[in-house]
């Protein structure tokens, strides 16, 4: 029964996913009060995400040293500098640039081991990425956000590194702990058991976070219409941007498909707290919506690497 309905909500998360962003706008004099529960849910997510991962996957760094640190540089200097550069280009606006330069600043999304696994890909060399990235975003994240801010506007370090550590690292480092110290049966029955509320959470987190910028979106203009077109567009860039260096570095198609959807997702959500928690609605924007193509972007390049294998 759980398993069907993980199914079916997995099937409609490109669905639910924007409906629950309207939700949030049309609804957003309920939603705000429950902004305190919005870390508390992703932290939740976070466990139940990791409960499938364990310490050997640190054993692939030597392995695979080379694709992790292109992979990281990849998602925390290449794409910031492409962001920023094109919201420079777009927006006179330097509220929209600390947006679109946090939302591809967060680390890869742990939802990519999942379509690493259907795509065929490398689950070792994928949770190897995922763990690491984790571990440093309390640094990296940080660090660009202050640097891309300036003076522009005031950005508490030092909170916003202990709530990636509360959100992120810990109920990371919780889920790998258990998958360890337990029977693996156990911990995969968690896992299963646990895989349709954290989705219900992740629609809970856009439903409430979205509520901050209803303020924007109360008139529908072509500046916003604008955002989400650039959103798109970034997020796109990212995936073709993997699979092409993909494509021409490395020969072995399982590497191929790991580096697309380590390197092409976002852990999203993340950035939408910290935005919603830290920054102006202006910034919100762009790291809200960027929640809309996530999935969408994952299932289409899933069948572009699967037919590319069948090919092959």
């Amino acid at each position: 029964m759980i398993s069907r309905i993980n199914q079916w909500l997995q099937k409609m998360m490109p669905i639910f996913t924007p409906l629950s962003l309207v939700i949030g706008v049309l609804l957003d004099e309920w939603m705000i009060p429950l902004l305190f529960l919005v870390p508390w849910l992703f932290a939740f997510m976070t466990f139940a995400g990791s409960l499938t991962m364990n310490l050997s996957a640190f054993k692939s760094f030597r392995r695979y040293s080379v694709i992790i640190v292109v992979t990281i540089a990849f998602l925390h200097i290449v794409m910031p500098l492409w962001a920023y550069f094109i919201a420079e280009l777009l927006f006179n606006d330097p509220l929209y640039t600390i947006g679109f330069v946090l939302a591809v600043a967060v680390p890869t999304g742990v939802t990519s081991f999942i379509w690493a696994a259907v795509t065929r890909g490398n689950l070792a060399l994928c949770l190897s990425i995922i763990l690491i990235d984790t571990v440093l975003s309390p640094l990296v994240m940080p660090g660009l956000v202050h640097i891309v801010a300036g003076d522009t506007i005031h950005v508490d370090i030092w909170p916003m590194m202990v709530d990636l550590l509360l959100m992120i690292v810990l109920p990371s480092i919780a889920g790998v702990l258990v998958n360890e110290w337990t029977d693996a049966r156990v911990s995969k029955t968690m896992a299963a058991t646990f895989a349709p509320f954290s989705k219900i959470s992740l629609f809970l987190i856009v439903m409430i976070n979205s509520s901050a910028i209803a303020p924007y979106v109360e008139n529908i203009t072509w500046e916003l219409a604008k955002i989400i077109a650039v959103v798109f567009f970034v997020a796109l860039s990212g995936y073709v941007i993997c699979y092409v260096v993909g494509k021409l570095v490395w020969k072995d198609e399982e590497l191929v498909v790991t580096f697309v959807f380590t390197g092409g997702m976002r852990n999203i959500s993340a950035g939408v707290v910290l935005a919603t928690t830290y920054f102006p609605g202006k910034v919100v924007m762009p790291v809200v919506f960027g929640m809309l193509f996530q999935q969408i972007l994952a299932s289409q390049f899933h069948r572009l690497l699967m037919k590319r294998q069948e090919r092959a």
